[in-house]
């Protein structure tokens, strides 16, 4: 069933704030994400930890001891940190050349991009936005990219290493931190059914329905007009099951809206959506300012906000 248009959009300031994982091995991980990503340790308490750039934590992590990575299952395809330009992009490229780390340098046009994986196998991928290259988007059910001088690219183009390059100096730290305004740019997530996903972002929750690519089973949703804040695909298969219970991988991932007036009109406004698109609102705690929303697919998900000074 094709997404509803719907009054109702979430605030264009709307951003992912963290994302938070499972992991097998608390320890390892954290020096894959200090020595070779270059986030900072904001704190450890026993068996979990969070990381980020100095400011808000932008990764949380909580070891369960041998905990699996499930294959064929919905869950995180990748998160997606947001570089704030092409410097501070080399410069993790170049540190991950430095320690032969694999990774895949992607030029996506309307982004320069690499992906590589953590220690558990988690994708990530680092980029920063250059729309003056160009755009993505998607058109008549296919993805479609386009250089600013006009040419078609299929958006997944080798990255010209090489002048991303030219953007350091002999001067340039490669061990030097991330940059203090790195965010989380978005998330990607595998799911079970493409259009009830699509159905639950933009008409649940207010998010711009940024088209879908039905050739290659996925589309995207943002607000205020960004290219996308959540991608969704179907690679893994449609109908995939979940991650049991104990698995490695996403436990949620949160949506920062601008401050408590729009977290009340979201607050207001989910019941409204949630009868229009045919789903149950759970009570929410609104002086927690939180709320329990039951998805498409029968899971439950908490969504929460704060003010931000």
């Amino acid at each position: 069933m094709p997404t509803r248009e719907t009054q109702f959009r979430i605030h264009a300031q709307t951003r992912i704030g963290l994302v938070h994982l499972t992991v097998a091995n608390l320890e390892r991980q954290l020096e894959f994400y200090q020595q070779v990503l270059g986030l900072q340790l904001h704190w450890q308490e026993n068996d979990a930890a969070g990381l980020g750039a100095g400011r808000k934590d932008l990764l949380r992590l909580s070891e369960l001891p041998g905990a699996p990575r499930r294959r064929g299952t919905t869950g995180l395809y990748h998160f997606a940190l947001l570089l704030p330009n092409r410097k501070e992009l080399a410069r993790a490229v170049a540190r991950l050349f430095a320690l032969r780390y694999p990774n895949y340098p992607t030029d996506h046009i309307m982004t320069k991009t690499t992906y590589l994986d953590d220690p558990e196998g988690q994708n990530i991928e680092l980029y920063t936005d250059t729309p003056e290259d160009g755009s993505f988007g998607f058109a008549n059910g296919t993805f479609l990219a386009r250089r600013a001088n006009g040419t078609p690219s299929d958006g997944r183009e080798p990255l010209d290493v090489e002048a991303l390059f030219e953007h350091l100096t002999p001067q340039d730290q490669l061990d030097a931190p991330m940059p203090p305004d790195i965010t989380m740019g978005h998330v990607h997530l595998y799911v079970a059914d493409l259009e009830a996903s699509m159905r639950f972002y933009h008409e649940l929750l207010g998010f711009d329905n940024m088209g879908v690519a039905r050739a290659v089973r996925m589309g995207m949703v943002s607000a205020g007009g960004y290219h996308h804040h959540i991608g969704l695909n179907t690679w893994i298969g449609e109908g995939a099951p979940p991650p049991p219970p104990g698995s490695q991988g996403l436990r949620h991932f949160s949506v920062v809206l601008p401050d408590g007036g729009e977290l009340e009109r979201q607050f207001f406004q989910a019941p409204q959506a949630a009868r229009r698109f045919g789903e149950r609102v759970l009570p929410g705690a609104r002086r927690r300012l939180s709320r329990k929303v039951k998805g498409w697919n029968g899971r439950e998900y908490e969504g929460w906000g704060h003010v931000i000074s």
